[in-house]
Order: structure tokens, then sequence, then C-alpha cells
């Protein structure tokens, strides 16, 4: 095994295999973990803060909202951003690869009384897999890193789109990702830009809850911006929007204090240093 953080020349079928075993280990520990399931069950008209979040960044772009909207949620985990969706008024479908999460989102949207469709691809297969299409496809947090080849990626996120519809993704800064998140301050250590290697990690700990995940090693691929951009922009989308942020729905770094509302965010100086976060909004011509 390569030096955790450090490059691994894998092929696509073996990461995708490790990662896939990863999030299968990661599943019921957040369903017991995670503060939307709590929340959504409790009240009947919660969302997920990262949702909550999403809808009014997206106001720009859907000033009339999301209800009546068919929705896709690329790489929707568990579901609860998807059910949030759900809540506030679209027609869902969720595209996950892990048969665990999606089992528990079944469960979930079925004890919420929510209807949604679900369905079990990877990402980069979704046109084949998904019905239908859609007026806004929607990813969120954590997302391209686990994927090698963002041509393929923007290329499926345009085909389910119908003319006119929007694409919306938040995600990580890669500046962040280059960060040591161990480091008494803003120090670089890992590759910023792609270069076909995976970056290498051994990690049993998940980011939501305290318990251990059973299968620990992932792989992962840095994009830089320039990449995401450019990928979405030759898919055929028009860049509408985009902008950077300073807060994140986790902890990176033990420097990182939390915020009202569950996000955490450096002290100042450094908040105003580092881009943490990026949100873009493309749209397909009509």
């Amino acid at each position: 095994m390569s030096e955790l953080g450090a490059d691994a020349t894998v092929s696509w079928e073996e990461a995708r295999s490790v990662n896939l075993a990863n999030w299968e280990a990661r599943v019921p520990l957040h369903v017991d973990a995670y503060p939307e399931v709590a929340a959504l069950r409790a009240d009947p008209a919660a969302m997920s803060a990262v949702v909550a979040h999403d809808l009014e960044a997206l106001g720009r772009s859907l000033p009339a909202g999301i209800a009546g909207l068919d929705v896709c949620h690329l790489q929707c985990h568990i579901g609860t951003d998807t059910l949030s969706l759900a809540r506030a008024g679209a027609r869902v479908t969720g595209v996950d690869f892990s048969p665990s999460a999606l089992a528990a989102a079944r469960a979930l949207a079925a004890e919420l009384g929510l209807a949604a469709t679900w369905v079990e691809t990877d990402v980069l297969d979704a046109r084949a897999a998904v019905v239908g299409d859609f007026d806004l496809v929607y990813t969120s947090i954590g997302a391209i890193t686990w994927l090698r080849d963002l041509d393929r990626w923007a290329a499926q996120v345009a085909a389910l789109l119908r003319p006119g519809g929007v694409f919306y993704l938040r995600d990580g800064h890669p500046a962040l990702y280059s960060l040591d998140e161990t480091a008494d301050g803003l120090v670089t250590r890992y590759r910023y830009f792609a270069n076909g290697d995976a970056i290498e990690w051994n990690d049993e700990s998940t980011y939501a809850g305290d318990g251990t995940v059973t299968s620990p090693r992932t792989l992962e691929y840095p994009h830089a911006l320039s990449e995401t951009v450019t990928a979405l922009l030759s898919s055929g989308l028009a860049l509408e929007a985009f902008d950077e942020g300073t807060t994140l729905p986790w902890k990176f770094s033990d420097l990182m204090e939390g915020l009202p509302g569950g996000d955490y965010a450096y002290p100042e100086p450094l908040r105003s240093r580092i881009p943490t976060t990026f949100t873009l909004v493309a749209r397909k011509p009509a």
C-alpha cells in the first residue's frame, strides 16, 4: 500500500470497488448518526441544512423554487438530501452506486411518506440507467472527488437535463483539499491538479458519528476548479453562477470552529485566506 495521501496508480475498477466497500460500511453508521435523519422524522417540515443552503443559492436561477420540478440527485447516499428536496415540492430521483445506501433511502422515504424513485448505478452511467429527463440535476458536498473522469461525468449531467434545465453543484474546494488537515496553520501537502492517479487514504472514522468503518481504505481524485468548469462547458452547458465559500458542513481540521446551524469554519484571520467550498450553477441551452 502506498503512503497515505500519496499517489496510487490503480485501475478505475479497483478504485470503484474499494470505494464501494467503504460507502457500504458507512451506511449503518450514518443511518444512526445523521442528525438530518432524526430531524426529518421529528418534524414534517424539516429539511437538511445542506438542502436549505442550496435552495437559497439556487434562488437566483430558479426564482420560483423547485416545487413541481423533476429533480435528479446524483450520488444521493442514504437520501436525506433527496427527501429534503421532495419536501420542497420536487419530484425526486436519487442515484447512487451503493445498494445498502439506497435500501436505507427507500426505508426512510416509506417511513416519512415521501415519494421518490431510487436508481442503483454508477454516476458515470447515469444516463443509461435513469428514465426521463430533468429540470434540475443536483449534486452537493463530497461528490466529485470520488470520480476520475469528469468529462464523462459532465456528459451524464448534460444528457439528464432537459433543454433549459439547471445543474447545481456545491462541493469541497480543491484548494482546501490540498491542505494538511493536521497542520497548525494553512500548509499545503496534497496534490491540487489531476494526473490520472488516485490519492490513497486509510481512515476508520467517518464524518458522521463515532463509529468505526470496517472498510477504511479509499481512493480519491483531486480536480482543479478549471478541470471541473471546463468539463461542464465542454458538455454544452452554460455557466450561470459561480461562488466560493468559507464554511463547511463537516470539520475538515481541528483548527475549525463550530458555527450556529452545524457548519464549521476556520477562525479569522485564516477564514479570509482560503476558500472551503465552491458552488456553480450551469444551464442547458433551451
